[in-house]
């Protein structure tokens, strides 16, 4: 199984001390340089910028040897990565937040999901209690969601997340 991490489900993962999660739910997880690149800003996290000095042996970093789509310049640097190695490797999941982002994989018909996507993901393998990961994630992040986001998630409806 090929699974594409773009770089806010490893950041929020990582903040509320759940990415030992990815490897129990997908096994390796190939993080594109970009995504590397975007997790090592300066302005990231410090348990972001910690986690990569001790990089886990279930990541796999790979560069994008191809050169740039044109049509993902509407993109952030991960998201464009991420979409074009997925697409290129045949990957089987994208791991990814961003709206844009996630439709434009849709489009091209790679399946994604999201960080909520995830917690439900290790909440059914019981792994996790997702609604107290939840509440870390609003609390101890800078995750954005609504109302409506938030009943859905609680409510455990997997269409859109």
């Amino acid at each position: 199984m090929i699974v594409v991490a773009d770089t806010s489900p490893l950041n929020y993962l990582i903040q509320i001390h759940c990415d030992t999660l990815l490897p129990q739910i997908y096994g390796k997880i190939v993080v594109p340089s970009g995504v590397m690149r975007e997790l090592n800003h300066s302005g990231a996290p410090a348990a972001v910028r910690l986690w990569l000095t001790r990089l886990p042996s279930w990541v796999d970093v790979r560069l994008i040897t191809s050169p740039p789509d044109s049509e993902l310049a509407f993109l952030g640097l991960g998201e464009r990565d991420a979409i074009q190695f997925a697409e290129e490797h045949h990957a089987d999941l994208l791991l990814m937040d961003e709206r844009k982002g996630r439709l434009e994989a849709k489009r091209r018909g790679l399946m994604t999901t999201g960080t909520l996507g995830i917690l439900l993901s290790a909440g059914e393998l019981r792994l996790i209690d997702p609604e107290l990961a939840y509440r870390r994630l609003i609390a101890e992040t800078t995750f954005r969601t609504s109302a409506a986001l938030e009943a859905q998630f609680l409510g455990q409806d997997r269409s859109t997340l």
